[in-house]
């Protein structure tokens, strides 16, 4: 492609660039995705992009299924800026996972060179106790020393909906939890340790940008056991407002719901001064909101995302009803994701996904409108 494509624009929209491993489902919410967006930005959904038959043409509109790494890559689709995508681009592998929500184990750890130290610091106060590590033996420490306060997550930086994470209980448990993971992968995208919360709310907070349209919102995460009864994401139920953060606080938002926005946005502020590289469309925090071992409040910000996520077809939903009525300032939309034979088609309007898919079996996906509130509900 054209390196001053992205001065031409096409009428494209494209679920691209597409992992090569993405199951029925996944494929299906990201051109779900990709449709949506190209009715919000009046262009036509193309299901067949390749950039090798468009090397010459115009730049088209882009919705990949993950966070772009590196601007170099991002220049040669013909990304330079957010309105090139629904979603985001980082300037390293590990700035687009779990792994810079926590600091080292000290000064002497292994980090990617590129590692921003001072990011710690500044997190430290809207995170929940935990560290990162880059090596087994640094993740051991790091876990010795939570263990000492109580039961610690091991959560891999790359897995998604709550998959993969082990909860550990004492040093023995630590090591083979730490066993499981992929030294390879721990090298180069690192490993969380972090402490274990009950009787946890997770909270939604994020902002998105598509054309002129702005949205900004905060809701609740689900979850529901899986095909083999393990608990994963189930869903989302947001209040989203026209426009930036001031007017989601303008809306009538409970206590927790005006921490948790408090905190991601400090949470992506310091990550912006970070990583000033970063670039993004799209961004959503997850807001962790329960009690610690010792029975104390905690409420911290768990991880980012710069790509199109579980609530992703939610926000597109409320910037549809935003586009079709002009005086309406916020709306109540939700995702849901369900398992196994048993649950109901959903209606066609909300329907994004229900059948077999060859990676997690029977699932339902649809995503949709519950309320619209021309006011804001102030």
């Amino acid at each position: 492609m054209k390196k001053n494509a992205s001065a031409m624009q096409s009428d494209l929209v494209v679920a691209y660039p597409r992992r090569a491993s993405a199951s029925e489902h996944e494929v299906a919410s990201q051109e779900a995705m990709a449709m949506r967006l190209a009715a919000l930005l009046g262009r036509r959904f193309d299901p067949h992009f390749r950039p090798s038959r468009h090397r010459d043409g115009p730049v088209p509109y882009y919705v990949p299924d993950r966070t772009i790494i590196g601007t170099t890559r991002a220049a040669r689709l013909g990304i330079t800026r957010p309105a090139d995508l629904y979603g985001g681009v980082a300037p390293h592998s590990f700035v687009a996972g779990k792994a810079i929500t926590h600091g080292l184990i000290g000064p002497h750890a292994k980090a990617p060179k590129a590692w921003s130290h001072d990011l710690a610091d500044a997190l430290r106060d809207v995170v929940l106790a935990g560290y990162t590590a880059f090596t087994p033996a640094d993740a051991e420490a790091a876990g010795l020393r939570l263990l000492r306060e109580g039961p610690l997550r091991v959560k891999p930086v790359d897995a998604t909906a709550g998959r993969g994470q082990i909860v550990v209980r004492n040093p023995q448990e630590l090591r083979a939890a730490l066993a499981e993971q992929s030294p390879v992968i721990m090298r180069r995208l690192g490993v969380v340790l972090e402490e274990d919360l009950q009787d946890v709310a997770t909270y939604s907070v994020g902002w998105a940008r598509v054309g002129k349209m702005e949205i900004s919102y905060v809701g609740t995460q689900s979850l529901t056991p899986d095909n083999q009864g393990v608990s994963v994401y189930g869903g989302s139920v947001l209040r989203l407002a026209r426009g930036g953060f001031d007017d989601l606080r303008a809306l009538d938002l409970n206590e927790h719901e005006r921490q948790a926005v408090a905190l991601a946005c400090q949470y992506d502020a310091a990550v912006s001064t970070a990583y000033p590289q970063l670039l993004a469309s799209r961004r959503n925090y997850d807001v962790a909101l329960g009690q610690s071992a010792s029975g104390q409040p905690r409420f911290g910000v768990l991880e980012q995302s710069w790509r199109a996520g579980g609530a992703s077809l939610a926000e597109l939903a409320a910037m549809q009803a935003f586009a079709l009525s002009p005086s309406l300032k916020s709306v109540r939309a939700a995702t849901r994701e369900r398992y196994g034979e048993q649950e109901p088609r959903p209606i066609p309007q909300h329907l994004v996904y229900h059948g077999v898919d060859s990676a997690v079996g029977h699932i339902s996906k649809w995503a949709g409108v519950l309320e619209e509130e021309t006011h804001g509900g102030a």
